[in-house]
């Protein structure tokens, strides 16, 4: 046990940069509040370093209820970076708002959250890092206070606080059935334990972390935050909060699931699939690119959930999660940064876009081709190496069922892939109705919609404009994420080497 507190100095880089930003805009005028966003960032880079020098050290355990593993040490750097990304391009949407200190406060509170959810070996602290990572995630997306942005709000915050109870009830019932919150002691005590009573309680904690993963049958408000949201935030919501949840679930099922009766592979070998199945389905329909995406993660949380079914059965389930997981993250944020950086929401808005910024095109394309699972790519060998976890656990059909799903993801990727490389008119890109309007600096593009009124410095496109009305922050985003992607899938023989 290690009861150091520069154990967690990466945790209490975040937390101070959190702390020393609400207190620095407390003080600073309007124009000013960029500053918060350069602490911010100074203070997750700062992080990042400390967790690669905590990395190098010995593990163990941190006051009795926080582990020091790679599982932890790979999720900071994980969130660290993706939120670090977020935040350049919340820069550009939240500048000049009259809270523009909190969005960037509430970004770092909400990943502090997510690496707590990831690293702790206590249900308790599982549970106050779940509300951590859940309650600035609300306040986030209904942050710009219009008509989309709450109603996404509302169901984001009914469907987790709804989906918590059973999963406080689960937890309660696990310390009633074992008298210890830890995970160590419910590994040793759960196989003495009525297999019924276990069940009931491993589905009831299920419920919450489903949420945060955004897995069937939970996944209800991923779509609608995905759209409501400010893109920024939508980019944060589906990536940072689901690594967390997945290590999260990951540890617990190598912990004490499987020592239980219950037979929870099966439970979430099915979920996996409808997961997965589900969000293939619902997204072949779709004209909005958010809610595209928002259906895409979906998608990506099934195929996430193979390694955890493998959890316990073989030493390639964990390296698998964790590539997966960075590699997910840092294709998700470029896709959205992509949607940030042009302002459009349909895919009409996105013909001839290669004509007229080609960078952006191929960063897209990178993207997207990453997310089918498309070689060189991060995501190609988060897949295989996942698909070849259920294999090894027993688990053939389940890879199976992965594979034929991935195949059918290609049609409604190359749907948005396809206009792209079209010729368009640079004047005239796609239909009227999905060019930006002056007061709608997301760009929703549906005429029917509420759009939001820019704020305050706020040209009517977040981050200021390059030439073609592009951000350029967004655009700055998405080229280091498709890089990102293709380095890490090239180099990933080097990264698990060294890495595992």
């Amino acid at each position: 046990m290690n009861d150091d507190p520069l154990a967690l100095l990466p945790e209490l880089f975040m937390l101070g940069g959190a702390v020393l930003g609400l207190l620095t805009g407390m003080f600073l005028p309007r124009h000013r509040q960029p500053i918060v966003a350069w602490i911010c960032g100074l203070a997750l880079t700062g992080g990042l370093a400390a967790g690669a020098f905590a990395a190098a050290r010995p593990g163990g355990t941190a006051f009795e209820s926080y582990v020091l593993d790679p599982l932890t040490h790979v999720t900071r750097a994980t969130v660290m970076l993706a939120t670090l990304l977020v935040v350049v391009l919340a820069s550009g949407w939240a500048r000049g708002r009259r809270r523009e200190t909190e969005a960037y406060v509430l970004l770092l509170l909400s990943a502090l959250g997510a690496v707590i959810l990831a690293g702790t070996g206590d249900l308790l602290v599982f549970v106050a890092a779940y509300l951590l990572a859940s309650i600035p995630a609300y306040a986030l997306t209904g942050f710009a206070k219009d008509a989309p942005g709450t109603e996404a709000a509302l169901k984001y915050y009914l469907m987790g606080a709804f989906l918590g109870v059973p999963m406080l009830a689960g937890v309660t019932l696990l310390y009633g059935l074992t008298g210890s919150t830890t995970y160590a002691a419910l590994g040793e005590r759960l196989a003495g334990v009525p297999g019924a009573a276990v069940a009931c309680a491993l589905v009831a904690l299920l419920a919450g972390v489903l949420f945060k993963i955004g897995g069937v049958p939970a996944h209800f408000w991923v779509p609608d935050v995905a759209e409501g949201a400010p893109a920024a935030v939508a980019a944060f919501v589906t990536t940072v909060p689901k690594v967390g949840a997945f290590v999260a679930l990951f540890r617990m099922a190598g912990e004490f699931f499987a020592a239980s009766a219950a037979d929870w592979r099966l439970l979430l070998a099915l979920i996996a699939t409808a997961t997965m199945t589900l969000g293939n389905l619902a997204a072949f329909f779709q004209d909005n690119v958010r809610r595209l995406l928002a259906y895409s993660t979906i998608s990506q949380a099934g195929y996430l959930l193979l390694p955890v079914v493998a959890a316990g059965r073989g030493d390639l389930a964990a390296p698998a999660l964790l590539f997966y997981l960075g590699a997910y993250a840092v294709t998700n944020v470029g896709a959205f940064a992509v949607v940030v950086a042009t302002g459009r929401d349909s895919l009409g808005g996105y013909t001839g876009l290669a004509r007229r910024s080609p960078g952006l095109a191929a960063s897209l394309a990178v993207c997207l081709f990453g997310f089918i699972g498309t070689p060189p790519t991060a995501v190609f060998v988060g897949k295989l190496l996942a698909f070849a976890a259920a294999w090894d656990a027993g688990q053939a059909w389940l890879a199976v069922v992965a594979a034929a799903n991935t195949v059918a993801s290609v049609f409604y990727y190359l749907r948005w892939i396809v206009p792209v490389f079209r010729p368009g008119d640079p004047g005239n890109p796609g239909n009227p109705g999905n060019l930006e309007r002056p007061g709608d600096p997301e760009g929703s593009g549906d005429p029917g919609r509420p759009h939001r009124a820019a704020g305050p410095g706020d040209p009517g496109r977040p981050g200021g404009s390059a030439a073609g009305g592009v951000s350029r922050g967004a655009a700055w985003v998405a080229h280091v994420a498709a890089a990102a992607s293709v380095l890490l899938g090239v180099a990933s023989g080097l990264v698990l080497a060294r890495g595992w």
